[in-house]
């Protein structure tokens, strides 16, 4: 070996301290929160679970999110084909139910797969908004509305005059 030249091992395994990024590993100075140059590993997404057994075939996997497009499929079906009066209100009914629903369902069970985007107060609250949005505006559609609001009529006539 030459002069100037240390004795000590170089091989990781005689490593004590580790590198950045690995377990153990001490704090950068200044706090930097920059991440490790190798990612090792990456954080599941909250929709990332399961609604059942690991085991199960992908669409028992994912019965939440398909519950909720086989209804709103029914009733973009029913809205599309139009098969009676009224069928468009109907659909548009069951559009903001199936909407309501998977509100529901993300509120009370604790994995609902692929039905959970965001976080779950913002997955609640955009469902649930949508559905009752969808439900309201089906009821109040022109001709013969089922629902009637009077204050909306006042509104419009203020407003259009």
């Amino acid at each position: 070996m030459g002069a100037g030249r240390s004795h000590e091992p170089s091989g990781d395994a005689e490593r004590s301290v580790p590198e950045e990024g690995e377990p153990g590993a001490p704090a950068r100075a200044g706090g930097s929160r920059r991440p490790p140059s190798v990612t090792r590993d990456t954080a599941r997404p909250e929709g990332g679970g399961r609604a059942a057994a690991g085991d199960a075939p992908a669409p028992a996997r994912q019965w939440p999110l398909l519950s909720v497009l086989l209804a709103v499929g029914l009733g973009l079906l029913m809205v599309a084909v139009e098969p009676f009066d009224s069928a468009f209100r109907i659909g548009l009914v069951i559009i903001g139910a199936a909407l309501m629903t998977g509100a529901a369902l993300r509120w009370t069970l604790p994995s609902v797969g692929m039905l959970a985007v965001r976080s779950r107060f913002t997955d609640i609250s955009t469902y649930g908004v949508l559905g009752v949005a969808i439900v309201l505006l089906a009821l109040m559609a022109q001709p013969r509305p089922w629902l009637n609001v009077p204050f909306l009529e006042d509104a419009v006539h203020f407003t259009v005059r």
